[in-house]
């Protein structure tokens, strides 16, 4: 069938549908432990599932778009053989029953439903029926951490660049780090001289380094002595970096160590100012031979290699904490078992993590999450996406877990190696595995659920309750609309000591609840 100008196509208006009625973070199907995310893991995964037994209609079929009334659409995909549906209710707070082909739909606000055959209800946005996993995490039992953990460490060379000003290539201007580091590093070294007269004002009176920076993070340093640094907050990623300065006469080394998370750098413009009683001096430095260096010192000998050990020594007495640009090495023993393994960064600033010379990833346990942007209202998903809808965890670290797969750990010795950039405590470093504690399962009359427990055995269950029970798991309570059937001893039958079970949700096994709408509400104990 020819599309008419500006008629949607299917994958226009699926990615369109989805994008808007499914929360956003349900597309985080895993957790820093590797673990899948429940319940974003599995519902997303059921969405996958039905929309991959309907794939056939939604690729070759024509599609015909219904305005029911009232905000509400319905989306009909028909082939020869067959045909899909899906219906959508874009109102913020108001649930509807649809009508549609004669069969009353119960959708709720700002959702989708889908229909594979056009009757039936396979799937809908809202309506959430995968498990709910609440994840603990234990300490190492290998070895008694973080006590065990001995440390050493040696300081990322920086003679080249802040004493030196060694650079590999020069340009009479500053220019984007971004463009110059071309993915090879985070880091990029800005380097410039400045000759001075004993009779200067930068010299005879007060004088301070001035950078406006539209980066990330910034360290200087000012002939080889290290002045301060600066990071981006929340609300602006410019910031301008200002520090008191001694300069000397003759040359004078500016050195500025730059760390981008990805983003575009213009450190501009950069100047030297001088406070007299009667004003400012000010030096521009933006438009002088400025000497660049890509990377760290440490990465290009490879420090965290372990298979090849370095020439460099490294110190295993007096280990400093909260010292910048500093590497720290330690070996560890696997946790013992199969469950994800994690290692915790808590008390570190900002750098870099490696396990048996594979890269964890970047670490900055030290940005903490703004401590003003959670509501104490409920979390409340309808209406369209804002990053400061259902924010949590605010004033925490916005991470301090982070996963070491089992196929970097060895059987005996392993090596862990940090880059810290801002300064920190090694000290308070430890692995942890992460295992599910409590699995809940929150779901309608009809559904055919799972609870499990991954590789560990469902120990008992705390809560049970087939009606109209309230709350959310960890803090579930039975309604006065509840069956008489008790629900717990069913599910201590079917589930403890297994590591899974599945059942469905009917009246026919929980008993009879005079309810409009029914639901049963469970929390078991791995």
């Amino acid at each position: 069938m020819a599309r008419q100008p500006g008629e949607e196509t299917q994958s226009n208006y699926l990615a369109s549908l989805f994008f808007n009625k499914v929360d956003c973070a349900v597309f985080v199907p895993n957790d820093d432990g590797g673990n899948p995310n429940q319940p974003k893991w599995g519902h997303l995964k059921q969405l996958h599932d039905v929309l991959r037994s309907m794939e056939y209609t939604l690729t070759r079929g024509d599609v015909k778009n219904i305005d029911l009334g009232n905000s509400i659409w319905a989306a009909v995909y028909s082939t020869k053989e067959k045909s899909s549906c899906f219906l959508s209710n874009s109102h913020n707070m108001t649930d509807a029953v649809v009508r549609f082909g004669g069969i009353d739909y119960s959708v709720p606000a700002w959702s989708v439903s889908i229909l594979p055959d056009c009757k039936d209800e396979a799937y809908n946005t809202a309506k959430v029926y995968a498990q709910t996993s609440v994840m603990v995490k234990k300490s190492n039992k290998a070895e008694d951490e973080p006590n065990a953990l001995e440390w050493e460490w040696r300081p990322e060379n920086i003679e080249k660049t802040a004493v030196q000003g060694k650079g590999d290539h020069h340009a009479n201007k500053i220019i984007d780090q971004k463009a110059t580091a071309n993915d090879a590093s985070d880091y990029l070294w800005y380097m410039t001289r400045v000759e001075l007269s004993k009779d200067d004002p930068l010299v005879t009176e007060k004088a301070t380094l001035r950078v406006t920076d539209s980066g990330h993070v910034l360290h200087a340093y000012v002939n080889g002595k290290y002045i301060g640094s600066q990071w981006a907050n929340y609300s602006s990623q410019k910031y301008v970096f200002e520090r008191e300065v001694k300069l000397n006469p003759g040359k004078n080394l500016i050195s500025l160590l730059s760390a981008t998370v990805g983003l575009h750098v213009f450190l501009s413009p950069v100047e030297l100012v001088a406070h007299k009683e009667d004003g400012k001096v000010v030096k521009d430095l933006s438009s002088q031979k400025w000497s660049y260096k890509v990377g760290l010192d440490g990465v290009a000998n490879k420090l965290y290699e372990t298979d090849c050990p370095s020439k460099l020594k490294w110190a295993s007495d007096s280990i400093p904490v909260n010292r910048n640009l500093t590497w720290y090495k330690t070996t560890f023993k696997a946790p013992l078992g199969n469950a994800p393994v994690v290692v915790d960064l808590l008390g570190l600033g900002k750098g870099h993590a490696w396990v048996n010379s594979h890269s964890l990833g970047r670490y900055w346990p030290s940005y903490i999450a703004n401590e003003h942007a959670c509501k104490a209202e409920a979390c409340d998903y309808r209406g369209p996406y804002s990053d400061k809808k259902c924010v949590s965890k605010c004033g925490e670290p916005t991470q301090r877990w982070y996963h070491v797969p089992r196929s970097f750990l060895k059987d005996s010795e392993n090596t862990l190696v940090l880059f810290e950039e801002f300064g920190g405590n090694p000290f308070r470093v430890q692995f942890q595995t992460v295992e599910i504690g409590t699995a809940c399962i929150n779901a309608h009359e009809g559904k055919k659920v799972e609870l499990s427990c991954n590789d560990r055995p469902i120990s008992r269950i705390n809560f049970a309750s087939f009606g109209d029970p309230q709350g959310v798991c960890g803090a579930f309570k039975k309604s006065e609309c509840e069956s008489e059937v008790d629900a717990v001893s069913i599910l201590e039958k079917e589930c403890v000591g297994k590591e899974s079970c599945s059942f469905e949700i009917s009246e026919e096994k929980f008993g009879k609840a005079y309810c409009a709408v029914k639901r049963l509400a469970v929390e078991a104990v791995c």
